[in-house]
């Protein structure tokens, strides 16, 4: 079916949702070859993916990576805060397959997040260059990663952040890692990775690599199940909401999809240069998010609020921005995101080493 596929592709044609899911399992099985697999993404990266392939690859992915089981009520997510804390999950997830050499900032803010009450799910991978990588970040941090399924189900529940390590979740996608390192483009994987996301969370942070994808990529999300998320593209950053200048946003809430530009000057923050923004090795990285979550004034952390607040608000937690960032320097001020990092390295540390088969 597969080769059907291509040709398909090929010739400019769009795919249906349930053509896509169908012509993914194949590949995501094994079933297709490298050249095959190789073929087929690059049709699609140059045809530019529709919101039904989207889907319906994102769909087939999401029947088979591993699950957690948490206690997460998202279908019937209720808005009073009261109930936040323990019903909602929030996704922040980030590109690992290039940009700019900022530090990581998605990595510090699932603390501040978390310090503000909402349980957070944080996917991430080893890097491929020394400037990301969340998963490197985090060990820096003293985070013990490689804990089993269970593990990561009691840590967010009981200290509300859960690192999902992307080979113990993401194994199916082995038949395709070495062709996607060989080829060295963005494909269909790039933008399926972060929707496959092990806790069914319906509440998102999700950045794109492109403006043009906000859109579409909120409505996958609609697809998908998604009740609130903000899908962004920022300035000189890229794949998270900008404090060197505008933010694409669009912005799912209620089925509906707006899209805006938010400029971080409108809610009293100072324009920075990309140059206030650059990281270093998961060292450095990691010594920036200690100084963050001490409070540590500056650009940095003026990142780190701004894309927090718009957690809190696709969480539910605050009703607009404004708020949201009040919450996020409260979670810093008060010293509560620090503590969930210090929460963190404990509770990893007194897991047992999961061994993969």
């Amino acid at each position: 079916m597969i080769r059907d596929t291509i040709k398909k592709v090929v010739m400019g044609e769009d795919l249906t949702e349930a053509e896509m899911e169908n012509a993914m399992l194949e590949v995501l099985e094994g079933k297709a070859t490298a050249s095959q697999v190789g073929s087929f993404v690059t049709a699609l990266r140059m045809k530019g993916e529709t919101i039904e392939e989207i889907t319906g690859a994102a769909k087939a992915l999401r029947s088979k990576i591993v699950t957690l089981d948490v206690n997460n009520n998202l279908v019937n997510l209720d808005r009073d805060d009261i109930n936040v804390e323990d019903e909602t999950i929030l996704t922040t997830s980030e590109s690992t397959a290039g940009g700019t050499n900022t530090f990581n900032v998605s990595t510090a803010t699932i603390f501040v997040v978390a310090g503000g009450g909402i349980k957070v799910v944080r996917q991430g991978n080893w890097a491929r260059s020394r400037y990301f990588g969340a998963a490197d970040v985090l060990e820096n941090l003293g985070i013990k990663l490689d804990i089993s399924r269970t593990d990561v189900e009691k840590c967010i529940e009981e200290v509300g952040i859960g690192f999902l390590f992307a080979p113990l979740f993401h194994g199916i996608m082995r038949h395709v890692e070495d062709m996607r390192r060989e080829m060295g483009i963005r494909t269909i994987f790039n933008l399926i990775g972060p929707l496959a996301n092990p806790a069914n969370s319906s509440n998102h942070v999700l950045g794109v690599y492109e403006p043009a994808l906000t859109e579409k990529m909120a409505r996958v999300l609609k697809n998908l199940g998604a009740k609130q998320a903000f899908v962004v593209y920022g300035e000189a950053t890229f794949d998270e909401i900008s404090i060197c200048g505008p933010t694409q946003v669009s912005y799912l809430k209620n089925g509906d999809v707006e899209s805006f530009q938010l400029d971080p000057e409108n809610y009293g923050f100072t324009k920075a240069d990309q140059k206030d923004l650059v990281g270093g090795d998961a060292r450095e990285n990691s010594r920036i998010i200690h100084a963050i979550l001490s409070g540590e004034p500056g650009p940095k952390r003026d990142m780190v609020v701004l894309n927090a607040a718009a957690a809190f608000v696709a969480a539910g937690k605050t009703k607009d921005l404004k708020k949201g960032i009040k919450s996020a320097e409260e979670s810093i001020d008060s010293g509560a995101a620090r503590e969930k990092l210090d929460a963190l390295v404990r509770f990893t540390s007194n897991c047992d080493i999961f061994t993969r088969a």
